[in-house]
């Protein structure tokens, strides 16, 4: 038991020092625009209708294949199903590592947007969003500054007026119609 105490905690340090590194190499530049392809990472925990992102297909015209989400949960609890991929703290390896299919399988891809759709400080969700390959990111001004290119100030509980505001700043950015 202590042993495996003492491990989270040097899984932990060597996953912020991942972070840190990450966070500090300078981004790519890209060279492409419009929004083909949308991966969400969803707090569960404090936002469980993670099922409303796939509106957001009818909303820019993507095909059915082209949202992505991942939820994140706290603990494993048995008796709950979800419909979506979600992973938890016990997922944290060595390195920064995500030892979980799902997130595997949801960081093999490319996408154009990564909404960051959470607000509390979870190490798992930012290594999860670091290593996203996303050209545009989108989350909330509580998270690490570094994390997102857009910041929206809305209530983690609005879906609505937060698909408003990033439909609203994707025509901005040109990358909408």
């Amino acid at each position: 038991m202590v042993f495996r105490v003492i491990q989270d905690k040097f899984k932990a340090k060597s996953g912020l020092k991942y972070l840190e590194d990450e966070l500090n190499k300078p981004k790519p530049q890209a060279t492409r625009k419009g929004v083909s392809s949308i991966a969400c990472i969803v707090d569960m925990d404090n936002y469980g209708n993670a099922e409303v992102f796939n509106e957001l297909r009818k909303d820019f015209g993507l095909q059915p294949n082209a949202i992505q989400i991942i939820g994140y949960k706290r603990g494993v609890d048995k008796h709950t199903l979800f419909s979506i991929p979600f992973f938890t703290d016990k997922d944290l390896g060595w390195n920064g590592t995500i030892e979980n299919g799902d997130a595997s399988e949801f960081l093999a891809r490319d996408y154009d947007v990564l909404i960051n759709y959470y607000q509390e400080d979870r190490l798992l969700l930012k290594l999860l969003s670091a290593k996203t390959k996303a050209r545009i990111r989108v989350g909330f001004p509580e998270v690490d500054h570094k994390m997102n290119d857009l910041i929206f100030d809305t209530p983690l509980n609005d879906f609505a007026t937060f698909k408003m505001e990033l439909k609203k700043y994707l025509k901005v950015l040109n990358e909408i119609e």
